[in-house]
């Protein structure tokens, strides 16, 4: 019972919230008050973030039930920012490849020791070994970046024992439970050790996420940026802060598809089998495998 009342108070005090942070702004976005900077990291994966999104799931899902032209013109919103975001991102394979073969070449027959980027007159220079192991930041754009985008093109693995015999509306009960239960709280999860793992490089005092707010701002006044900039070796890519910031992007595209996969099953069950797929934009492909293996799912 104590548990129901906490829940039934956290969705009330979710609106309260959300009209509070609306209405004022410098309380969490003016961070020359480092009061208001802790607010922001703090509140950036709480329960009361967390109840925030999920009033405003429940009002769009209540609100697409009546009014679906409305949640259908969500769902293409989100399924086309999720597949522009994967297709921009997913060239970073062919920078990838390219790299590499500039990496032989300039090291193994020019001996060269390192490189200079010169845009705009400022000089860029990093040994050989910095453009090495920063191929393993273009892997994780593309693993972390269109992560969504694959989903929404069905391009992610699945074992399917039962679900491609089922019918249409128990599919689309079975897709609404895995949002449900499995996409978004394992998303949220990510989300919530991330934010707090990616804070811990880029501040000093180090933030934990078992730190309450009062702490919190009892360290602002000692608050100060410290960027991550140790690399794995001497001369090696010393950006690694970035790896944690593409954590959080991973976990907040994908929790925004597993509403936006939500909502489209939902719609798909309430108007029946002539919609699945309906509005989806999905990449040609001339793999005829891959397309029967897609349309199954």
């Amino acid at each position: 019972m104590d548990f129901i009342i906490w829940v039934f108070t956290n969705i009330g005090m979710g609106f309260v919230n959300l009209f509070y942070v609306i209405f004022n702004p410098s309380a969490w976005l003016d961070w020359s008050d480092k009061t208001a900077m802790v607010r922001f990291i703090y509140y950036g994966a709480s329960k009361e973030l967390f109840f925030v999104i999920f009033d405003i799931f429940l009002v769009m899902t209540v609100v697409g039930a009546f009014y679906r032209k409305f949640l259908w013109a969500v769902v293409r919103g989100f399924e086309a920012f999720a597949n522009t975001v994967g297709r921009f991102f997913a060239w970073a394979s062919l920078f990838m490849v390219l790299q590499q073969i500039m990496i032989v070449f300039l090291q193994r027959i020019f001996k060269v020791a390192e490189i200079s980027i010169s845009p705009f007159g400022y000089a860029f220079t990093r040994d050989l070994s910095w453009y090495g192991e920063e191929l393993k930041f273009y892997n994780a754009l593309i693993v972390c970046l269109a992560a969504s985008y694959t989903f929404v093109q069905g391009g992610h693995v699945r074992v399917d024992l039962f679900y491609a015999g089922m019918r249409h509306r128990a599919k689309r009960v079975v897709d609404m439970f895995g949002s449900l239960f499995f996409i978004i709280p394992f998303m949220t999860i990510i989300w919530m050790f991330g934010w707090f793992f990616m804070w811990r490089h880029l501040v000093t005092p180090k933030v934990s996420v078992a730190d309450s707010l009062e702490l919190l701002e009892r360290k602002a006044r000692l608050l100060k940026w410290n960027v991550e900039t140790i690399g794995f070796s001497p001369n090696g890519f010393d950006a690694y802060f970035l790896f944690k910031i593409l954590l959080i992007s991973f976990a907040g595209m994908m929790f925004i598809q597993g509403l936006t996969f939500f909502w489209r099953s939902m719609l798909e069950f309430i108007e029946g089998e002539a919609s699945a797929g309906k509005y989806q934009q999905l990449d040609e492909s001339n793999d005829e495998t891959a397309e029967i293996a897609a349309a199954a799912h």
